[in-house]
C-alpha cells in the first residue's frame, strides 16, 4: 500500500514552509512515528512523522524547497522491504568516515552547499566549526544527525585536526595564519519574518511609548506568603508573570480600545482576551498565546507559561499556539533590561514591557524608603489609542499590582 506524506495544514498567517534535511533516503525503511523531515516556517519547525511503517519509495521534494499545505513530500510503501538501494546508501554512509580518515579526496563541491539547512542551523546555534564535523550523507554531506552526534561527543575535534583554527584575540576572530575571519550565514525564516513584521509595524503604525513604575513589594510579599502552599497544591511555582497577565486583563476590561485592532478603516473590538507572552529561544523570540486568559486561574496561567517556555526551547510549539492574540506582554527584565520600548506586534495595537526589578529610593508618606521597583512600558498605536487612554491603562496596571486584592474584587 502506498501512502502519501503531505504537508500538514498551515495556519492562515503561515503561507508556506521550507524543507530541511531528509532523515531517510529512497529505499530505506522507516518506522511508524519516526521523523521523516522537518519543515521550517516563519514561526516554528514542524516534524513530519510517518503514519505507518514501510520503505521510502519516493522523495518528491528536495531540501531547501518551499512547500504549501497538502503538497506531497514523499511516498511510503508499507508492503515493501528495504532494497539494495537503501542498503548501499547505508553502506556509503558507514564507509564515508573511514574513507575520509584514510585520506580519500573530498568532493570538489565540499563547501557550504555540502551542509544541509537543518545541520547549518544547528551549527550556527552552537557556534561550531563546520570543518570539524564529518559528513555521513551522500557525497560527504553534513546532516542534522551528524551535528547532533558531534555535540553528543562533547564537541571534541579529532586527534589529527588542529585544535584551534579560529582563535579569539582581544575581541577579534583570527585564522591560524593570523588573518581576520568573516562568516556570512543566511537568516533563518523566523529571523527574517521577525524583521519584516517589526519594519511593517514601524512603517504602518503610529507608535508611541508611555512609561510608569510599580512598587513590586506587595506582589513579592504575596508570593513569599503563599508560594510554598501554591506549589504544593498546583505543582507549579508562583511567578511574577501570572500577576502581570491578570493585571493586564483587568486593565483591558476597563480600556477595551487597548484590546482592539485596526482593519483598514475599521476598528475591531475583541470581546475576548488572548494574551501573547514573549518567550526567548535559540531560534529567536516567539510569542505563544494564552487563550481566554480571563477564565484561567493563576495556576493554569503559570503552568501554561512554563510549558510554552520548555517547548519553545525544544522547538515543539505548534503554529496554532503562535497565531492570533489581542495583546502581548514581553519581559525584558529576565535578561537584565532596566527600561526599553517594545514594538507592537501587528495587528495588535499595544504591548506591555516588563523590566528588571531594582531596589531604588522612593518617597513614601513624606519619607525616603527603599523599594523593589520596576519600570513598565506600554507601546501603542496612536491611530486608535489616545495618550490619555494609554497612560490610564498603564496606571491601572500599576495600581492593581501595588494592591493585588483589586484582581480578586475586579475594581
Amino acid at each position: 500500500m502506498l501512502i502519501e506524506i503531505k504537508v500538514p495544514a498551515l495556519a492562515e498567517s503561515v503561507p508556506d514552509a521550507t524543507l530541511l534535511d531528509w532523515a531517510k533516503q529512497v529505499g530505506e525503511r522507516v518506522e511508524r512515528g519516526e521523523n521523516l523531515i522537518d519543515l521550517e516556517t516563519d514561526k516554528v519547525t514542524l516534524e513530519i512523522a510517518v503514519p505507518e511503517s514501510g520503505v521510502v519509495k519516493e522523495l518528491c521534494k528536495q531540501p531547501g524547497d518551499v512547500v504549501l499545505t497538502d503538497d506531497v513530500l514523499a511516498i511510503i510503501d508499507t508492503e515493501a522491504v528495504a532494497t539494495s538501494v537503501g542498503d548501499s546508501a547505508t553502506a556509503n554512509r558507514d564507509s564515508a568516515p573511514a574513507a575520509l580518515a584514510a585520506g580519500a579526496a573530498a568532493p570538489e563541491n565540499s563547501g557550504v552547499e555540502q551542509i544541509g539547512p537543518a545541520a547549518r542551523k544547528l551549527i550556527e546555534e552552537h557556534a561550531l566549526n563546520a570543518a570539524s564535523i564529518t559528513g555521513t550523507g551522500k557525497g560527504g554531506r553534513v546532516t542534522k544527525a551528524d551535528v547532533q552526534a558531534h555535540l553528543e561527543q562533547g564537541n571534541k575535534p579529532p586527534q589529527n585536526e588542529s585544535i584551534a583554527e579560529v582563535v579569539p584575540v582581544e575581541g577579534s576572530r583570527l585564522g591560524a595564519d593570523g588573518t581576520r575571519v568573516e562568516e556570512r550565514v543566511p537568516m533563518t525564516r523566523l529571523r527574517r519574518r521577525t524583521a519584516d513584521r517589526l519594519l511593517t509595524a514601524q512603517r504602518e503604525s503610529a507608535l508611541l511609548t508611555t512609561f510608569n513604575e510599580v512598587n513590586m513589594q506587595p506582589v513579592m510579599d504575596l508570593r513569599t506568603r503563599f508560594k510554598g502552599e501554591f506549589e504544593e497544591r498546583y505543582g507549579v511555582r508562583l511567578g511574577f508573570m501570572s500577576f502581570f497577565v491578570k493585571a493586564a486583563v483587568e486593565s483591558l476590561k476597563q480600556f477595551p480600545i487597548i484590546n482592539a485592532s485596526v482593519d483598514d478603516n475599521d476598528i475591531i473590538y475583541h470581546g475576548y482576551f488572548d494574551v501573547g507572552v514573549a518567550v526567548g529561544s535559540d531560534r529567536g523570540l516567539v510569542v505563544p498565546i494564552l487563550r481566554d486568559v480571563d477564565r484561567l486561574p493563576f495556576s493554569d496561567v503559570e503552568r501554561r507559561i512554563r510549558d510554552f517556555g520548555e517547548r519553545a526551547r525544544d522547538g515543539k510549539l505548534t503554529i496554532d499556539e503562535l497565531v492570533g492574540g489581542t495583546f502581548t506582554i514581553s519581559n525584558g527584565g529576565v535578561y537584565g533590561s532596566l527600561v526599553s520600548t517594545p514594538i507592537v506586534n501587528p495587528p495588535q495595537s499595544a504591548i506591555l514591557g516588563m523590566h528588571k526589578i531594582q531596589e531604588r529610593p522612593v518617597a513614601e508618606n513624606g519619607s525616603v524608603v527603599i523599594r523593589p521597583m520596576m519600570y513598565l512600558a506600554l507601546s501603542y498605536d496612536h491611530r486608535i489609542i489616545d495618550g490619555r487612554e494609554a497612560v490610564q491603562f498603564l496606571d491601572y496596571i500599576r495600581r492593581t499590582l501595588e494592591d493585588p486584592a483589586r484582581m480578586l474584587l475586579a475594581i
